[in-house]
C-alpha cells in the first residue's frame, strides 16, 4: 500500500492536538477553582479553602507543564507539515497566535512562581492575586486560540492579495460569527472537567473513608458547580449548534446523520451506522421529528443534508457522528450525576452512597473525554477544508517523503506514551499522598504571619479531628 503523506500529516497532527488539550481543558478550569479556594479561604479563614488550595495546586502545576510542553510542538508542525497553508493565511493567524504568547503566556509565567512557591514568600492578598492572575491568563489564553480556529471554521474580515489572506478588518476576524459560541462552551467544558477531576478524586478518598473532611467540602462544592454549569452548557451548545446549522450545514449533517439534500421532520438518531458508500444509514434508531425541534426550534423544521454537496466535500461521516454522541452522552451523564448529588444532599447520603461515589469516580476523566470528542467534531466536520470553503487540507500539506511523516509520527507516539505515563504516575502520587494536614497547616500559617483567629480555625479542627 502506498503511504499518502497528506493522510499521515493530518494524522500527526490530529495525534498531537488530541494530546495536549488533554491539559489545558483541566488547567484552564483548576486554576478557577484554586483561585475560589483561596479567595474564599482570605474571607472565611476556613482552612478547609486552603488545604485545597494547597492540595490541587500541585497536580495543576505538573499538568500547566505538560500542555506547555506538548504544546511548543503544534506552533511548529504548521510549518513542517503545512507549510503552505502557513504561508497563505500566515498574515492572519501569525498575528493572533503572537498575540496568545504575549497576552497571555508572559502573564501565565510572571506570575505562576509566585503563585506555586510564594506561600510563605509573599503577603496573602499578593499570593491570590498572583492565582487569579494565572487563572486570568489561562482565560486570555484559550480565547487566542478559540479565536484563530474559529476563524479557520467561519473567515470573516479577511481580504486576499496574491493568493495570500490579509486583514480587512481585525474586529470581524476576532469576533467571527462561531467565535462568541465556542469561546463560551470551551471555557465551560474547561470548568466542568476541572469540577469532574476534583469531584471524582474526592469521591475516591470517601470510598477509601480517607481525607473525609477534606474530601466532603470539594465534593460538595463540586457538584454544585456542576449543577450550575452543566445545564448551562446545554444551553450553550443548543446556540452552538444553531451557529453550526447556519455557517457550517454539512458538519451539522454529519453529525446529526442526515443525508438527503433537504429534509423535514428529521428525527433525532439514537442510534446509526452510517455508511458513506451507499449514502444512508444502517441500523438507524430515532425519535421521529425531535431532530428537526432540536436543530431548527420547529416540529418539521427542514435541515440541509450531506448529498447537498458533492462526495469529495464531506467529512468522514461516522467519526463526526460517533464523537458528537459521545460528547453528547457524557455530558448528560454528568448533569444526571449533578442532578443526582442534590437529590442525595436532601436525603442527608451525599457522602455515603457508594454507589453515587463509585459513579463518580468513574466520571473523573469524562471531561477529559467529552473535549476530545467535541474537538474531533469540530475538526474532522470541517474537512476537507482548513479554511473553510475557501482552502482544502490536501492543497497546503508540505512535500515531505511520507515515510519520514510516518517515521515522526511513530515517534510522537513513543515519545508521548512515555509523557502520559509520566504524567499518571506522578498525579497517582499526589493523590496518595492527600492533601496537607491541619499540622502543616498551622506550620504553613505561622510561615505566613496568619492572623490569630485564622491559626484558631485549624486549631479547632485538629481537636476535632484528633490531629495533634
Amino acid at each position: 500500500m502506498e503511504l499518502d503523506t497528506a493522510l499521515l500529516s493530518r494524522l500527526q497532527f490530529a495525534f498531537t492536538v488530541s494530546f495536549h488539550i488533554i491539559f489545558p481543558s483541566i488547567t484552564i478550569g483548576l486554576a478557577t477553582l484554586i483561585a475560589i479556594w483561596e479567595g474564599l479561604w482570605l474571607k472565611t479563614h476556613n482552612p478547609r479553602y486552603l488545604q485545597l488550595a494547597k492540595f490541587w495546586i500541585k497536580p495543576f502545576a505538573i499538568t500547566f507543564g505538560m500542555g506547555v510542553v506538548s504544546g511548543i510542538v503544534l506552533s511548529y508542525e504548521f510549518g513542517t507539515n503545512f507549510s503552505k497553508f502557513s504561508d497563505i493565511v500566515g498574515p492572519v493567524l501569525g498575528p493572533l497566535m503572537a498575540y496568545e504568547v504575549l497576552t497571555a503566556f508572559f502573564l501565565e509565567a510572571g506570575f505562576l512562581g509566585v503563585m506555586l512557591f510564594g506561600w510563605q514568600r509573599v503577603g496573602r492578598k499578593l499570593h491570590f492575586f498572583a492565582t487569579v492572575v494565572v487563572a486570568i491568563g489561562t482565560w486570555i489564553s484559550a480565547f487566542w486560540i478559540i479565536v484563530a480556529n474559529s476563524w479557520m471554521q467561519t473567515p470573516q474580515g479577511y481580504k486576499i492579495v496574491d493568493g495570500q489572506f490579509h486583514v480587512a478588518s481585525w474586529f470581524e476576524v476576532i469576533f467571527n460569527p462561531s467565535m462568541p459560541y465556542r469561546f463560551s462552551h470551551m471555557l465551560l467544558a474547561s470548568m466542568i472537567t476541572a469540577t469532574f477531576v476534583v469531584a471524582g478524586i474526592c469521591a475516591y478518598y470517601l470510598l477509601k473513608k480517607q481525607h473525609t473532611e477534606f474530601a466532603k467540602k470539594g465534593l460538595s462544592m463540586t457538584m454544585w458547580i456542576a449543577l450550575i454549569l452543566t445545564p448551562l452548557q446545554a444551553y450553550i451548545g443548543d446556540l452552538h449548534g444553531l451557529n453550526v446549522q447556519e455557517h457550517q450545514p454539512t458538519k451539522l449533517a454529519a453529525m446529526e446523520g442526515i443525508w438527503p439534500e433537504r429534509e423535514k421532520n428529521v428525527p433525532l438518531l439514537l442510534f446509526a451506522m452510517p455508511n458513506m458508500e451507499t449514502e444512508s444509514n444502517d441500523y438507524q434508531v430515532g425519535i421521529p421529528n425531535l431532530g428537526s425541534l432540536i436543530l431548527t426550534h420547529s416540529i418539521d423544521g427542514e435541515v440541509q443534508g450531506l448529498k447537498a454537496v458533492s462526495p469529495e466535500d464531506r467529512p468522514n461521516v461516522p467519526l463526526v457522528f460517533w464523537s458528537f454522541r459521545v460528547m453528547v452522552g457524557l455530558g448528560f451523564g454528568m448533569l444526571g450525576l449533578a442532578v443526582l448529588a442534590l437529590w442525595l444532599r436532601k436525603q442527608g447520603k451525599l457522602y455515603n452512597n457508594r454507589l453515587f461515589l463509585g459513579s463518580l469516580a468513574l466520571f473523573t476523566p469524562s471531561g477529559v473525554i467529552a473535549v476530545l470528542a467535541g474537538w474531533y467534531v469540530v475538526e474532522v466536520g470541517r474537512q476537507p477544508w482548513l479554511v473553510y470553503n475557501l482552502v482544502r487540507t490536501s492543497d497546503v500539506v508540505s512535500p515531505l517523503p511520507a515515510e519520514r511523516v510516518l517515521f515522526t509520527l511513530i515517534g510522537f507516539v513513543i515519545i508521548y506514551t512515555l509523557l502520559l505515563g509520566v504524567y499518571l504516575y506522578f498525579m497517582r502520587k499526589l493523590v496518595k499522598k492527600g492533601p496537607p494536614s491541619m499540622a502543616n497547616l498551622e506550620q504553613q500559617l505561622i510561615g505566613m504571619n496568619a492572623p490569630g483567629y485564622a491559626l484558631a480555625w485549624v486549631k479547632n479542627l485538629k481537636e476535632k479531628e484528633g490531629d495533634l
